[in-house]
């Protein structure tokens, strides 16, 4: 699988930067609060809020309490222009009471029972892009940018492709992009792309030649599936994870993420990939994937396939996500015209949740 970034991509998001940015209080509160966790500049944060537009009333009290929790003096500066420049606006929505304490976690199972689930979980990756079926869907790419470094994302452009699979090779077409009709090959987009969703990630960790570490992690529920959670590592020496810098630049990182098995089949329904100890003559400093699948119907069985996938770079301080969606999967036949409605909205984003007892 390889990533590609050409920084045309960014134009659109830059101008929506410039114009500013619309958000609830309790939009900018979250904002400001990851940047404190994340640790961002002070001051990057403060010229940041100067572009953005409040919708309702933020109070003074917003802003003791954000600098009881870090907040740094030029941010609270730009909060208190805010504050003045919403005087007169309504007072927001107060925050939902709080909710109760998780239940307590489950037991991790056996030693002897991990290993099984990793072997056999193992053995269904090796061999999952051989079990599929061909078939044709919907592929929507949403593609963000935020030159400002600090995850608040603007959408650059949203991308409509049929995607075939036939005989295990991936086939990609271009439908749309922002809604107008078009056709092209989709790799001359420009921009950042992946593939490697049908089969590659799982290879690329479960591999022998690999010899990923796996370590329990936890109990999860995902998509109405409870799930055994491993980590994994894979060393740099050991590395198939190819990212490349428009076409010019290639390297392949060590890489880090977390399996997701199902508990009652020992198919991995998710998985993340992210790039360790990049090196720092290389554009890209930052890549991340996670991937999710779910089982779905095509031409009356159950076949487990892509669903979403997200994808994360950085270079300096811009950075770029992608979210991809499959949809409308068909058996692949000898159909003379298929057609997709594109004006679809983005899936639901699907949170893991503890398992009860």
């Amino acid at each position: 699988m390889k990533l590609r970034l050409i920084l045309s991509v960014c134009l659109l998001a830059a101008l929506a930067f410039a114009q500013g940015v619309t958000m609830s209080v309790n939009q900018l509160k979250g904002f400001v609060r990851s940047s404190i966790r994340l640790k961002h500049p002070d001051k990057q944060v403060a010229d940041y809020l100067k572009n953005v537009k409040l919708n309702e009333k933020l109070t003074s009290q917003d802003v003791e309490e954000l600098m009881n929790e870090g907040m740094g003096e030029k941010t609270t500066t730009a909060m208190s222009a805010l504050v003045k420049a919403t005087a007169n606006f309504t007072t927001p929505v107060t925050d939902a009471p709080l909710k109760a304490a998780p239940p307590p976690p489950m037991p991790p199972p056996p030693t002897e029972l991990q290993n099984k689930v990793i072997s056999e979980a193992r053995e269904i990756a090796l061999g999952y892009a051989k079990r599929l079926p061909d078939f044709i869907c919907l592929q929507m790419t949403y593609r963000y940018v935020d030159p400002s470094g600090l995850e608040y994302f603007q959408l650059a452009d949203k991308i409509a492709a049929r995607l075939s699979y036939f005989e295990q090779k991936e086939n990609y077409k271009l439908i749309s992009v922002n809604g107008g009709l078009t056709e092209g090959d989709f790799d001359k987009l420009g921009g950042a792309t992946s593939r490697g969703e049908f089969g590659t990630m799982l290879k690329q960790i479960f591999e022998p030649a690999t010899q990923a570490e796996f370590q329990w992690e936890r109990w999860a529920k995902l998509r109405g599936k409870i799930c055994h959670v491993y980590s994994y590592r894979v060393v740099q020496s050991r590395s198939n994870w190819s990212i490349s810098y428009q076409k010019q630049l290639e390297i392949r990182p060590a890489y880090r993420g977390l399996i997701y098995v199902d508990r009652d089949v020992p198919m991995v329904v998710k998985v993340t990939m992210e790039a360790e100890n990049m090196p720092a003559s290389f554009p890209i400093q930052e890549a991340r994937n996670t991937l999710d699948y779910d089982f779905i119907d095509i031409a009356g069985s159950q076949f487990l396939l892509p669903l979403k996938s997200e994808m994360r770079m950085r270079e300096g301080k811009l950075l770029v996500k992608n979210s991809t969606e499959f949809r409308n999967y068909r058996k692949f036949g000898a159909e003379a015209t298929i057609t997709f409605d594109t004006n679809v909205e983005p899936l639901p984003e699907e949170k893991e949740k503890p398992p009860q007892q």
